[in-house]
């Protein structure tokens, strides 16, 4: 796009909006000395930023309605084919709609995105068509990602396959919906504050938020950094050990992958529980919100365990129950960096930025009126913060992680996995368009407390059903070391061989 130059008078009111006052003679010598560097600019833009065409054809594919998509888990249906043979052949993926599909449509789950078509696959779009899989297309998520319930879509709620009416679960909720009734075999969620293990939780599904950077990043829209995650979303641990197998691994592109292990984690499953010690974590248990049904369904499975030969007993780390406070500062000042400064991309970071995407989305924020209450929230919340206090709190909060990481590492010392309720709640009743903002707001974020913290200290955690009751899932949540996915995978099979959880 054609680069102005910078007049005069453009820079006495640049000037202004940041409170500087410059005379015209002032705006004079300064648009001379940019002169030259606009020139860099208009230089920039005349190098072509094409993406790199896609490795496999595809087709745009189509939006499914109707009993074609009874729970409103698909925003586009497609089918892309990958290599002919692979670790994935003949398994079907289904992507969370903020990861990058060349040639299809990608609204992450916005009012504003809709109409945009990605340009570009992302890192782990390639290595499932590579290892011979194939994408069968983009799945609902919640706006903009924010949201742990299955409402704020904007093209309508996500129903849960137990039951219609009920949360599926957020924000990966088209995934775990499009997985649990047989649309797919896998699906690839992200969690930042639960959004894998929730909706697995609610929709009976194995989810594997594996350790910070462990799967690639590149090419997913991100809310912040520190606690961007990607992972397996499937109804069998082997399956989701293949999947992950398949996805891991440094790409060149991702900062946030340091130091990653991998392993062949669908190698590993046998061996069961014997030896293995199992932290059955206090602070897990009795949320003000926890349901007793949850909480009893979970300890049951915890005695299943010992019964089969794992040492468990009661752990504790106090720090647990104020994880929220080191959350919600990242959560909320991060994730409106993104949205602000990025045109809900981002920056700052290396990357392979969609140009395209920032350029369709800017000035989305013009139209804050369309988003949902609980996103309103967290940018009115981050705007006051910043104007009060700038970005102290976020320094803070991310200055602490590492001692609320530790706290963790400390008692994974003496047990190999800590094991509590993935959420304190099962998956509720949807609210009524007319639910007041309060009641709406609350139910985005009342299944959080024992996911989020483990995005802030990025320990692998998974969900693994549990249990039904009252006709929905009860999921418990398996925590590790960092890297230490095969032993969650290990006790996951284990646990999954020995009872029909739905029976449970």
């Amino acid at each position: 796009m054609p680069i102005p130059d910078l007049t005069p008078d453009k820079l006495i009111k640049a000037a202004a909006d940041l409170g500087l006052l410059i005379s015209g003679h002032e705006a004079d010598s300064y648009a001379r000395i940019l002169a030259p560097w606009v020139s860099a600019y208009k230089a920039l833009d005349d190098i072509p930023d094409s993406p790199p065409s896609p490795k496999y054809p595809r087709p745009p594919g189509h939006r499914p309605e109707g009993e074609a998509n009874k729970y409103n888990a698909w925003y586009y249906r497609t089918s892309i084919k990958g290599a002919s043979g692979g670790k994935l052949k003949g398994k079907t993926v289904a992507l969370k709609d903020n990861i990058m599909l060349a040639g299809v449509p990608m609204m992450n789950g916005a009012s504003t995105l809709q109409g945009y078509v990605c340009d570009r696959d992302a890192t782990v779009v390639t290595r499932i068509l590579d290892a011979g899989g194939e994408i069968a297309g983009k799945a609902h998520c919640e706006w903009f990602c924010m949201g742990a319930s299955s409402f704020t879509n904007a093209l309508g709620p996500v129903h849960n396959p137990f039951k219609m009416g009920y949360s599926a679960g957020g924000s990966s909720s088209g995934c775990a919906v499009a997985v649990a009734v047989g649309d797919v075999d896998m699906a690839i969620g992200c969690d930042q504050g639960g959004s894998i293990r929730i909706p697995s939780s609610f929709c009976g599904l194995y989810g594997m938020k594996a350790t910070h950077g462990l799967v690639p990043y590149t090419g997913i829209l991100s809310l912040d950094p520190q606690i961007d995650h990607a992972g397996p979303m499937t109804k069998s641990v082997r399956d989701n050990a293949l999947l992950l197998e398949v996805i891991a691994g440094p790409d060149g592109y991702d900062a946030r992958q340091m130091k990653v292990v991998t392993h062949p984690y669908s190698q590993m499953l046998e061996g069961g529980v014997a030896g293995l010690r199992i932290g059955v974590l206090r602070e897990g248990f009795g949320h003000p919100n926890s349901e007793a049904d949850v909480d009893a369904k979970v300890r049951a499975a915890g005695r299943l365990l010992k019964k089969m030969g794992a040492g468990v007993d009661e752990a504790s780390v106090p720090m647990h129950l104020t994880a929220g406070a080191f959350f919600l500062p990242v959560a909320v000042e991060g994730a409106l960096h993104t949205l602000d400064a990025g045109d809900t991309v981002g920056i700052g970071r290396p990357d392979v930025y969609a140009t395209s995407l920032m350029d369709y989305h800017r000035g989305w924020a013009k139209h804050l009126d369309v988003v949902p209450p609980l996103l309103k929230a967290f940018i009115m919340l981050g705007k006051c913060m910043q104007k009060d206090f700038g970005h102290r709190y976020y320094g803070k909060a991310s200055n602490l992680i590492p001692t609320l990481r530790g706290a963790y590492d400390t008692i994974l010392k003496d047990y190999d996995l800590l094991l509590m309720p993935t959420s304190p709640i099962k998956a509720s009743k949807l609210p009524d368009p007319d639910a007041s903002l309060e009641e709406r707001a609350e139910r985005s974020a009342d299944m959080l407390a024992n996911t989020l913290p483990f995005d802030l200290t990025h320990h692998p955690a998974m969900n693994v059903p549990c249990g039904m009751s009252g006709g929905l899932p009860v999921g418990m949540m398996l925590v590790g070391r960092c890297h230490a996915e095969p032993t969650i995978y290990r006790v996951a099979y284990a646990f999954e061989q020995a009872q029909d959880w739905k029976a449970a």
